[in-house]
């Protein structure tokens, strides 16, 4: 749930699951858009429902997502992938289903083969969704963390090989480093939403931040010696209490959370934005130097995300893209020439978030 995604955010997963925020949309400035310079021939690859999360295969021929488009007989987000070129794009496209259809999953990466994917479920405690709990609590908007999630390998067939999981706890948000020897993900094991890193077969696992907070949707940089993540950071007594009582719960609230980087082994920890609100989403531009993230901090109102480009040192803050009021999720092809993310522009004014490819220029 980088997401919790719905992003699942944001699914999230703000799935959007790893999940997809739906609060009243603002009303927008009449004005027209700018031009979203660095995106160039915009093309859609899912039509309906909350797609989001979409990464690339190594060879960048295929993207892996999650969703619960309700034509296709989900009751909650599943896994699929799909290849860039070719049928994918098309309304009545149905892309390979790599879940199973039990529980609910979230979170999906290809592994360095290209041919087996790495996803959380909660299949392990139940074949069905699990209940949804109020995420209106107090007022707030709130994310479920549920505590049955576990981080499996499957093929592209759907046939789970491996499970690298098996604790009590949320484990979910898991990556691949570029080097193709470690997987980092989020758990609250330790009793707090804290980044790990595990070997491909889920040995060695090893807890690398350690400050109070949710520390999640995090990824690599293009060299893997660095790792960029959101995370919220309560500082008053109130603050501290809230998110403690609801993570007893199994709810976080992410309203508000800032960009941080640290080494690969969670050394040299340091924010990089300050801009308030929700801050989330966060990926290496090719450079290394730069990172691409999701923000609402500009909103009157909150639910206005539009994806932002700024420097590792948090200097040179662009804008990205003006198009709907979500966007969410970039990541870079492995050439660094194509953009995948998630929006909901094109949605006739509904609430579909789909998955969206793009040629990047610089």
């Amino acid at each position: 749930m980088r997401l919790i995604l719905l992003f699942t955010f944001f699914l999230a997963p703000i799935i959007l699951s790893a999940q997809t925020p739906h609060p009243k949309p603002e009303a927008r400035n009449p004005e027209p858009p700018k031009p979203e310079t660095h995106l160039k021939n915009i093309r859609q690859l899912t039509f309906g429902g909350d797609n989001a999360e979409a990464y690339w295969s190594p060879n960048g021929k295929w993207l892996t997502f999650q969703s619960n488009n309700a034509k296709w007989g989900l009751k909650c987000d599943q896994i699929f992938a799909m290849k860039v070129k070719g049928a994918a794009g098309k309304p009545d496209y149905r892309p390979l289903p790599l879940s199973g259809g039990l529980g609910r999953t979230t979170c999906s990466y290809f592994m360095p083969d290209g041919k087996h994917v790495l996803f959380a479920s909660t299949k392990a405690a139940a074949d069905t969704c699990p209940a949804v709990p109020d995420l209106r609590k107090g007022g707030k908007y709130l994310w479920p963390v549920y505590n049955t999630y576990d981080i499996y390998v499957a093929d592209l067939k759907g046939n789970i090989t491996k499970r690298l999981t098996n604790t009590t706890g949320y484990d979910a948000e898991a990556v691949l480093s570029p080097k193709g020897d470690k997987i980092l993900f989020t758990s609250d094991r330790s009793g707090d939403l804290e980044l790990w890193t595990m070997n491909l077969d889920g040995s060695d696992q090893k807890q690398i931040t350690n400050l109070l907070g949710y520390d999640g949707g995090a990824f690599f940089s293009p060299d893997g010696s660095k790792i960029v993540f959101r995370a919220s950071r309560p500082q008053t007594e109130e603050e501290i209490k809230e998110y403690k009582d609801l993570l007893k719960n199994g709810l976080v609230a992410p309203t508000n959370m800032e960009i941080y980087v640290c080494n690969a082994d969670g050394s040299n920890l340091r924010q990089v934005t300050k801009l308030g609100k929700a801050n989330w989403a966060p990926f290496y531009h090719p450079s290394g130097k730069k990172i691409l993230f999701s923000s609402n901090h500009h909103s009157t109102r909150g639910y206005d995300f539009q994806l932002y480009m700024i420097n590792e040192d948090g200097t040179g803050l662009e804008q990205i893209t003006t198009e709907s009021i979500f966007n969410s999720f970039p990541m870079f092809s492995p050439d660094g020439k194509k953009l995948a993310f998630c929006s909901n522009r094109n949605n006739g004014g509904g609430r579909d978030t789909n998955v969206f490819v793009a040629d990047w220029v610089d």
